[in-house]
C-alpha cells in the first residue's frame, strides 16, 4: 500500500513541476502567435490557458499539452485584418461547434490511415519549424521597426546562454530526475542574468502578460447569414488544422509512450475548449507538439500536467507577471531547441537506402511542405502523393497469361489487381479482332476494386460484342456481376469458386 501511494505521489509531484515547466514554455509562444494573429497578447495567452485546461478535462490525450498555435495563428491573420477580432471570437466558436460535430461522428479513427513516411515528414517539418520560430529571437528591433540580427556581446551572450540551458537538459537527468531538468535550467539560467546583472532579452522585453482572469465575452457580430458567410470558411479551415495536429500529435505521443490515445475524444475536447474560448475572449487553439514534448519528457504522462499547465499560467498572468517577465528569452529558446532535437528523427537519414525511394521521396515532400505552408497542408499532400504512389505500382502489376484449349476457346488468366490506374493497361492485355471466336477471361487471380475497373470490363465486353464474338467472364464477384450491364448474359456463375469480396463503387452505397 505505502509503495503504491509513494509511485501515486511521485506521479502527481511529476505532473505538477512538467506543468510549471511547459507554462513557462507557453508564455512566449502565445504571445508570439497572439502577434502572429494580429490580436492582443493576453488573447493568445487566453486562448492558451482555456484551451489547455478544457482540453485536459473534457478529452484531451493525457500528457498532451494544448493551446495557442502558429499553425491556426496564420490563418487568422486574414480574418483580423479583414473584418476584426470580433469576427475572430465567431469563428473560434463555430471551429469549436465543428470539431465536436467530428468527434460525435467518430471521424478521429481516420488518423490511423495517415502513412507512416507521411508522419515521419509531419515530425521531422514540425522540429524545423519550431527551431525557425526561435531564430527571431535572436534579432533586435530597430527604431524604424526593422529587425536586425545580434551581433558582438549580446550574440555571444545570447548563444552562450543557450548552449548552458541545453547543457543542464542534457546532462542533469544523467544525475538525478527528481525535478524536470527543464525547470532547473530556466531557473538556473534566469537567476545567473537577475544577480548577474547581465543585459539580455527578457520575456518583458517581447510584452507585458499581466491582466486579469478572461472575461465573458458574446461576440460583437450581426447574427445573421451575412456573418456566417464570412466566417464558415474560415471555420472550417481551422477546424480541419487544428484537429489534423491534434491527432498527429497525439500519435507521435503513442509511439513514445507506448500507449494508445482515443482520437475521436481527443476532437470532441479540442472543440469543447475552443467554443468556451471563443466566449472568453481567446483565439482558440489545438495540441502542440513541441510544448507536449516538454511535458513529456519531464514525466506529465498524465492530464494533471495539462491542468497543472494551464493553472500555472492563469497565476502568471493573474499574480506573477513581474516575476515572469523577469526570465531571459535564452533560457525558453535553449529549451526549445532541445525540444527540436528530440522531435527530430535523426534516424531517418539511415533510411535512404532502405525504404523505397518513393517513401523517401514522400517523407522529404510533406517536410518540406510543412515547412513552407502548414501541417494541415502538408499532411493532405503527403496522403495524397502516397496514394498516387501506390496505384502507379499497383497498376504496374495487372497482366494476363493466355492459355489455348483443344477445343478453340481462349482463356486469358487475369493477374493483379483492376482498379482505377490499371484500367487502361486492361484494355491493352487483349485483341477482339484476332482472339477466336470463344474467349475468356478468368478472374480468379484478379482483384476487382472499383467503378472504373467494372467499366472497363464493361467496355471490353461491348468491343468483342462488336465483332461478333463470345466473350465469357468468369470468377466475378456478385457486385461485379450486377454491374455489368452492357456484358449481359456473357458472365459465367459458379457460385463455390466467385469471389465475395465487395468493391468500391457509389451504386452499392
Amino acid at each position: 500500500m505505502f509503495a503504491l501511494y509513494y509511485k501515486h505521489a511521485a506521479g502527481v509531484k511529476d505532473d505538477i513541476l512538467s506543468g510549471l515547466t511547459v507554462a513557462l514554455a507557453l508564455v512566449p509562444e502565445a504571445v508570439a502567435f497572439a502577434f502572429v494573429a494580429g490580436v492582443h497578447p493576453l488573447t493568445g495567452l487566453y486562448a492558451a490557458f482555456m484551451v489547455g485546461l478544457i482540453t485536459a478535462l473534457v478529452g484531451g490525450r493525457p500528457g498532451m499539452i494544448s493551446g495557442a498555435t502558429g499553425a491556426l495563428a496564420v490563418v487568422m491573420v486574414a480574418l483580423v485584418a479583414d473584418h476584426g477580432v470580433e469576427y475572430l471570437f465567431a469563428t473560434v466558436v463555430l471551429m469549436g461547434i465543428l470539431q465536436v460535430g467530428f468527434g460525435l461522428l467518430r471521424l478521429g479513427k481516420f488518423i490511423r490511415m495517415v502513412p507512416y513516411p507521411v508522419m515521419l515528414g509531419f515530425v521531422n517539418g514540425l522540429a524545423i519549424v519550431i527551431f525557425l520560430a526561435q531564430l527571431p529571437q535572436f534579432q533586435v528591433e530597430l527604431t524604424d521597426g526593422s529587425m536586425e540580427w545580434l551581433t558582438g556581446m549580446s550574440l555571444y551572450l545570447m548563444l552562450g546562454l543557450v548552449l548552458l540551458t541545453m547543457a543542464i537538459m542534457h546532462f542533469l537527468p544523467k544525475m538525478t530526475r527528481a525535478v524536470p531538468a527543464g525547470l532547473v535550467a530556466i531557473a538556473a539560467i534566469s537567476a545567473i542574468v537577475i544577480f548577474g546583472g547581465l543585459d539580455t532579452k527578457t520575456v518583458g522585453d517581447i510584452a507585458s502578460i499581466g491582466g486579469g482572469f478572461p472575461p465573458f465575452h458574446i461576440a460583437d457580430v450581426p447574427m445573421n447569414f451575412e456573418t456566417l458567410y464570412i466566417i464558415f470558411p474560415y471555420a472550417v479551415i481551422l477546424a480541419a488544422i487544428g484537429l489534423i495536429e491534434s491527432l498527429l500529435t497525439m500519435t507521435v505521443i503513442d509511439e513514445m509512450t507506448d500507449t494508445r490515445g482515443h482520437g475521436n475524444r481527443v476532437c470532441i475536447g479540442q472543440g469543447t475548449s475552443n467554443i468556451v474560448t471563443g466566449f472568453f475572449s481567446g483565439m482558440g487553439g489545438c495540441a502542440m507538439i513541441g510544448q507536449s514534448m516538454i511535458n513529456i519528457s519531464s514525466g506529465g504522462l498524465r492530464n494533471l500536467s495539462g491542468v497543472a499547465a494551464a493553472l500555472f499560467l492563469l497565476s502568471f498572468i493573474l499574480f506573477a507577471s513581474p516575476l515572469i517577465e523577469m526570465i531571459p528569452v535564452a533560457a525558453l529558446v535553449g529549451v526549445m531547441f532541445m525540444v527540436v532535437i528530440g522531435t527530430f528523427e535523426w534516424g531517418s537519414f539511415n533510411l535512404f537506402n532502405k525504404v523505397p525511394r518513393e517513401d523517401s521521396f514522400v517523407g522529404i515532400l510533406v517536410a518540406g511542405v510543412t515547412v513552407a505552408t502548414d501541417l494541415a497542408i502538408a499532411v493532405v499532400v503527403g496522403v495524397i502523393a502516397t496514394a498516387l504512389v501506390f496505384a502507379w505500382k499497383n497498376a504496374k502489376h495487372i497482366y494476363v497469361v493466355p492459355k489455348d484449349l483443344e477445343s478453340g476457346e481462349r482463356v486469358y488468366e487475369m493477374h493483379g489487381p483492376l482498379f482505377f490506374a490499371s484500367a487502361h493497361r486492361f484494355g491493352e492485355l487483349f485483341d477482339p479482332k484476332n482472339d477466336p471466336d470463344e474467349v475468356i477471361i478468368d478472374f480468379a487471380h484478379s482483384r476487382v476494386a472499383d467503378h472504373s475497373a467494372i467499366e472497363a470490363i464493361d467496355s471490353l465486353a461491348e468491343k468483342y460484342t462488336k465483332a461478333g464474338k463470345n466473350l465469357h467472364l468468369r470468377h466475378l464477384s456478385a457486385e461485379c456481376r450486377l454491374l455489368l450491364e452492357k456484358a449481359g448474359d456473357l458472365v459465367e456463375v459458379n457460385i463455390k469458386e466467385d469471389p465475395h469480396y465487395h468493391i468500391a463503387d457509389d451504386k452499392l452505397a
